[in-house]
Formats: structure tokens, C-alpha cells, sequence
């Protein structure tokens, strides 16, 4: 093993798991082709895995074996980075909220970009695709994921969900739902009036 894949490995280490590495973190150990080549070699060794293209991660090490990082600890330091908000998709959103107990085979969340893009974690693939602007409204508040939750429902099993939505999330969230109503899709914003056709300024 060369000096320079040692001094990545080194400072991988001391990075929490799934943080993501990129060839930029490491331009003052080497030259970026040196890096380049570097992070491939020890992702071919098995000593980091690539997630997806240029963007690699320290495996997890413990007494039952060695796994790639969790995918949602990834999601999350992508969403810390600020690069793309990413939310739950709406499937995972409706069953978060027992709306469905059907789980999603594949793990996908939805983002504010313009192509779809998948990361591997061993066998597991995490899809990210893009989704309309109303989706990140509320972000992974209860209110936000009842956004996509219905959305995935569509209308008709929408309309059957609302009673158990409308009793399981709590005031402040369905009250933040209902605030949101004008940015929704037409058919959504409609359902909910119909369920509660109190206008929130006429509440006490």
C-alpha cells in the first residue's frame, strides 16, 4: 500500500461513519490523478467502498463482520451538506405514518435536482429522483411526509386515509397542513378542504 492511500485511510478514520469522501478532501497529500487512483485502488481492495461515482466510505468493522455505512447516515450528511434537501419518498412517508404497511423493496428518497441518481451500499441501492417543489414543504416534519403520503396514495385511497390521518397527526401538524394548502397540487388541496372545511382563521 502506497503512503498516499495510507494517509486517506488514516484520515477516514477519524471521520464518523458514512461520511463521504471525495479525491478534493485530499489535494494536499497528492496531485488529483494520484488521488483518483488512490481511492479506486482501495475501493477495489475492499478497504473503502464507493457509494457512487467519485464519493467513497469507510466500511463499518465489528465483531460480526464488515458492512458499508447505514444508507440513512449518508442521506443525512448529504442533507447536512447542503448540496440537495432530500425527504423520505412517498411510500416510506405513508408507511412512517401507518398509512400503508407496505415497505418499499428499494429505498428512495426525492430531491431538488434534475437527474436521478443511485448509491450502492453492498447489495442495497438507494435511489434519489427528482420530485416537484410542493414535496419539500414542511421537509420530514409528520405534515411534510403526509405531503408525499398522500401523493403516493392518490386520490381515492388518499380520501380513504384522511380520517386515520386527520386523528393520528397532532394539532400543530395538521394545522400546518391545512396552512399549506394554496402550494399543493389542485386535487390534494381540495381533499383536505373537504375533511376540514374550517378555515384556519376562523379557529379559535
Amino acid at each position: 500500500m502506497t503512503v498516499l492511500s495510507e494517509q486517506i485511510l488514516e484520515a477516514a478514520a477519524k471521520r464518523p461513519e458514512g461520511f463521504l469522501l471525495a479525491a478534493k478532501q485530499f489535494l494536499a497529500l497528492g496531485k488529483r490523478d494520484a488521488v483518483d487512483q488512490a481511492l479506486r485502488r482501495l475501493a477495489a481492495r475492499g478497504k473503502l467502498v464507493k457509494i457512487t461515482r467519485g464519493r467513497y466510505a469507510l466500511p463499518v468493522r465489528s465483531r460480526f463482520g464488515t458492512r458499508p455505512p447505514a444508507p440513512e447516515v449518508v442521506i443525512a450528511q448529504l442533507n447536512r451538506e447542503g448540496a440537495q434537501q432530500l425527504v423520505s419518498s412517498g411510500a416510506a412517508a405513508a408507511n412512517a405514518l401507518g398509512l400503508t404497511t407496505q415497505m418499499p423493496v428499494e429505498q428512495t428518497f426525492l430531491a431538488r435536482t434534475r437527474s436521478q441518481k443511485r448509491y450502492v451500499f453492498g447489495k442495497q441501492q438507494v435511489t434519489i429522483r427528482p420530485a416537484a417543489a410542493w414535496n419539500f414543504l414542511l421537509a420530514d416534519r409528520p405534515a411534510g411526509q403526509a405531503i408525499r403520503a398522500l401523493t403516493w396514495l392518490g386520490p381515492d385511497q388518499a380520501s380513504a386515509a384522511l380520517p386515520t390521518l386527520r386523528s393520528t397527526l397532532p394539532p400543530e401538524e395538521w394545522r400546518a397542513l391545512r396552512s399549506i394548502c394554496a402550494e399543493l397540487p389542485l386535487w390534494l388541496a381540495e381533499l383536505l378542504s373537504e375533511a376540514d372545511p374550517i378555515p384556519l382563521e376562523v379557529r379559535g
